[in-house]
């Protein structure tokens, strides 16, 4: 893992990743309440993209005004259904965002004040800078059919589109086999709490460890 020379002393770090409603949220809402500093690359993306969203600017000048809704945020349904559509596009998006996002993490990690970082990337395995920037992958895994389940249920859409999304992310194979550890949702609180615990637990070991050493690296 590789550290911002002004990240002093380095945070432990894990990279909380998953397909779209294996419940990341979820898991990290667990680990916060266990002191962990929990940054989401989602909750910052919308920050950047609401009215007056540090990124708007740059989004209505290479998308035009009717990417906006009218209350000035990104229409998100309309660009989710432009970057399925047309490649170039979502890269176009990415070039502004992707930037915007880091400088938020990396500002927000310097703010942390938990024992240790867990960093929320829907997209942590898509994008190929991530695993650097942390010491574990974390991974939260359910079968295909749970995911689609929760996704219909909670925003309404059909399993074609909860499909097409999940078709642009990596599969599930290649999201488990870049994980370090793996919490499997798909039973309920009275199976993810025992689990949550257990990484908890060696997390707040592998952060001690890091912390006594001079040069921060495990």
């Amino acid at each position: 893992m590789t550290h911002d020379p002004a990240d002093t002393p380095p945070k432990f770090a894990i990279g909380l990743t998953g397909g779209i409603g294996c419940g990341k949220t979820t898991v990290a809402d667990l680990f916060a309440a266990r002191g962990a500093s929990v940054i989401d690359t989602d909750q910052i993306a919308h920050a950047l993209t609401a009215p007056h969203g540090a990124a708007m600017p740059a989004l209505l000048e290479e998308f035009g005004p009717g990417c906006a809704t009218p209350e000035g945020a990104l229409d998100r349904a309309r660009m989710r259904a432009l970057v399925f559509t047309d490649p170039g596009a979502r890269t176009r998006l990415e070039a502004i965002l992707h930037p915007r996002i880091r400088d938020a993490t990396a500002a927000a990690a310097l703010l942390a004040n938990g024992p240790y970082i867990i960093y929320v990337v829907p997209l942590l395995i898509e994008s190929g800078t991530w695993r650097e920037r942390v010491h574990r992958v974390l991974a939260i895994d359910c079968p295909e059919q749970v995911q689609v389940a929760r996704v219909m249920a909670r925003n309404g859409l059909d399993e074609a589109q909860v499909r097409a999304i999940m078709a642009a992310q990596v599969t599930r194979a290649q999201r488990l086999a870049a994980a370090d550890d793996v919490i499997v949702n798909d039973a309920g609180l009275d199976e993810l709490l025992p689990q949550v615990e257990r990484l908890h637990l060696g997390y707040l070991d592998e952060a001690a460890r890091l912390a006594a050493i001079p040069n921060g690296r495990l």
